[in-house]
């Protein structure tokens, strides 16, 4: 691997991180030797430094952590205060995941799988656009249909459905 190979690497551990990561964890991730994972932050330091870039690699609590250019502190503290938290609760994971995987169905089939009252997990994944209604059932009392939508791909990296790993593939991996 080239230096530039080597830093590029360095630079999607610390960017997916999201949290300090000691240096060993990045040697026994890279395979690379210590000595040398130590110059290539140094050097990524200082090209960040140097580019007065919007991020920056810092030494903090034992590790190495990418981070926001303080300059930029007041529109990041803005974007922060106005966008809601992109992560999910297990609730709202495993809610996703039978509606995905057992599309479409109505909230009655989903409670019972769930075995809880999913009206408020339902309606965030609503809110949150990752879920939609396809329609209603053609059944007493005509129930809505809840479907999986294009943000719910987007925000799973999928192209299409098709991708979801099967539930095979999921009890394979789970017994691994």
């Amino acid at each position: 691997m080239e230096i530039k190979e080597k830093k590029s690497l360095v630079e999607a551990l610390l960017f997916v991180s999201g949290e300090p990561v000691a240096l060993t964890v990045l040697k026994n991730i890279s395979e690379m030797p210590e000595v040398e994972l130590k110059q290539l932050l140094d050097d990524l330091i200082k090209d960040y430094k140097e580019r007065d870039s919007g991020l920056h690699i810092v030494e903090i609590a034992n590790g190495y952590q990418m981070v926001t250019n303080p300059s930029y502190a007041q529109w990041v503290r803005k974007l922060k205060s106005t966008s809601a938290s992109n992560k999910l609760s297990l609730p709202a994971l495993e809610t996703l995941a039978i509606i995905a995987y057992n599309q479409p169905i109505i909230k009655a089939e989903l409670e019972q799988i769930r075995g809880v009252n999913s009206d408020g997990v339902v309606k965030t994944l609503l809110d949150r656009r990752l879920v939609k209604i396809l329609g209603r059932k053609e059944v007493p009392g005509k129930p809505l249909l809840y479907g999986t939508t294009r943000e719910f791909l987007q925000y799973f990296g999928l192209k299409e459905l098709s991708e979801l790993p099967t539930l095979k593939e999921l009890a394979r991996e789970e017994a691994a």
